[in-house]
């Protein structure tokens, strides 16, 4: 595997096409010799790798991390390959394993599948560091997949906002593979998918990305969807989920908020289907607040903005209403970013039979993902950064775990449809359909329901 964190590091990468072999945790008594040994190659390869080791005075000591190379065509093959790790029952493997680094013939032969990330695998800012999380993700994946039988290698490199592409492009190996996860920037998706095209290689993107070259390049799998796309998917749910209640729009007086887009679309499709609605505002006296509301009906309320103060004094408001009146239903139809508010406000969810519409849903009570959360702290000594929805480790580990199952059970027939794959994701689920003759692109979407009597419920469209 070629791991590229530099996360664990203060050192900074320089060049944007460094590959490493693996990172190695240095063990009490272990030497530079002993480690150039175990890994078959030189003494200067190792110190050429980490730079910090030509410092006077430096000493190898326990828990340090040591990049290693992968080896030169003149380096001393190692005495001892590493072995696979034993299959296990778990779901989840206790550590990440070191993979063995095979000859391409070798590698064919035993059906491995060729992986390659382009991603800012840096900590240098806010990109890099997420990516770091991502590549983890996806490399507690590969661990799991090795343990399934499923043999892989993986290149990885450092391609940041600044960089080339098409440099990255003619670094050996790269022809040579399966499937590539990338790019993060727009601007490198067209040479990307050129080359991929050309090469027979899948090519994943594995967040947003303006532009719409998976129109026309069949290489292409497109995770996200645009938030036009989205904007439609959640109207449309909307209308087929609640023929029958009565929608209440709340201003909350949010200057900066999008959300009109959401609510101006949804209100001229009630007005083409002559559904009656109410309009109101969250400062409005609570007896002309009432007005708005159906006595004799259910009633599913829009909010203007998805900010957590606004939502919070539309629950208080929506409080005073019940109290006053007790047998009024009511619903609310809510936005993504209401997940982040989720450990504050979920009674409220309940109490107010919350619909979020989504691509994905992080459930951080799920054993599989406190089971991960926990195996990637123990891995890499820190928790998954608990300010981004979703997870970007649990995306990376939910990702690799689809394609790559796709890729060993139907090889170049993979189309990535979740039919395809007996894979059942922690976070986000997957399955492309074709745009034309271009590629593919996600078209999972759903109805996440926090329901009354505090379970949940998935609606999938």
């Amino acid at each position: 595997l070629a791991i590229i964190l530099a996360l664990f590091f203060s050192i900074s990468i320089e060049a944007q096409t460094n590959q490493w072999r693996d990172i190695h945790k240095v063990k009490k008594g272990e030497t530079l010799f002993g480690l150039a040994k175990e890994y078959g190659i030189s003494i200067q390869d190792l110190i050429d790798a980490n730079p910090e080791m030509r410092q006077p005075g430096y000493e190898l000591k326990k828990g340090a991390w040591v990049f290693v190379p992968f080896a030169k065509k003149d380096d001393v093959p190692a005495a001892q390959a590493a072995k696979p790790i034993p299959a296990t029952s778990s779901p989840l493997p206790n550590k990440p394993a070191t993979p063995t680094v095979q000859p391409q013939a070798t590698q064919q032969a035993n059906g491995a599948i060729r992986i390659g990330v382009m991603l800012p695998l840096h900590n240098e800012n806010g990109d890099g560091k997420r990516m770091v999380e991502y590549y983890r993700g996806m490399l507690l994946a590969l661990n799991q997949l090795t343990s399934e039988g499923i043999t892989t290698e993986v290149r990885a490199w450092n391609v940041p906002i600044d960089a080339d592409i098409r440099t990255t492009l003619l670094e050996k190996g790269v022809s040579d593979l399966n499937i590539i996860f990338g790019p993060l920037y727009s601007n490198m998706v067209k040479p990307l998918g050129d080359y991929c095209n050309s090469h027979g290689i899948k090519m994943v993107i594995p967040f947003s990305i303006n532009g719409n070259e998976v129109a026309v390049n069949p290489s292409i799998y497109q995770v996200y969807q645009s938030p036009d796309e989205l904007t439609k998917k959640s109207i449309a749910a909307f209308l087929e989920r609640f023929p029958g209640h009565h929608p209440v729009f709340i201003d909350c007086n949010d200057a900066g908020s999008a959300k009109g887009v959401f609510t101006s679309g949804l209100r001229k499709e009630l007005d083409i289907q002559k559904r009656s609605y109410n309009l109101t505002n969250v400062n409005t006296p609570l007896a002309d607040f009432d007005k708005a509301f159906n006595k004799n009906k259910p009633n599913i309320v829009v909010l203007n903005t998805a900010r957590s103060p606004q939502l919070n004094r539309v629950f208080a408001k929506l409080d005073s209403l019940k109290a006053v009146q007790p047998g009024v239903a009511i619903s609310m139809f809510g936005y993504n970013e209401w997940f982040m508010y989720q450990k504050y406000d979920l009674s409220n969810f309940y109490k107010y039979s919350v619909y979020i519409p989504t691509t994905y849903y992080y459930n951080g009570g799920s054993p599989k993902t406190e089971a991960l959360e926990k195996l990637y702290k123990e891995t890499y000594g820190e928790a998954m950064n608990a300010g981004a929805l979703p997870r970007f480790a649990i995306t990376g580990y939910d990702q690799t775990m689809f394609f790559i199952r796709g890729l060993k059970e139907h090889g170049n027939a993979f189309n990535a449809t979740a039919a395809q794959v007996g894979y059942k994701p922690l976070q986000t689920r997957l399955n492309f359909v074709r745009q034309g003759q271009g590629g593919y692109k996600n078209n999972h979407f759903q109805l996440v329901h926090f329901k009354v009597d505090q379970t949940l419920e998935a609606i999938t469209y």
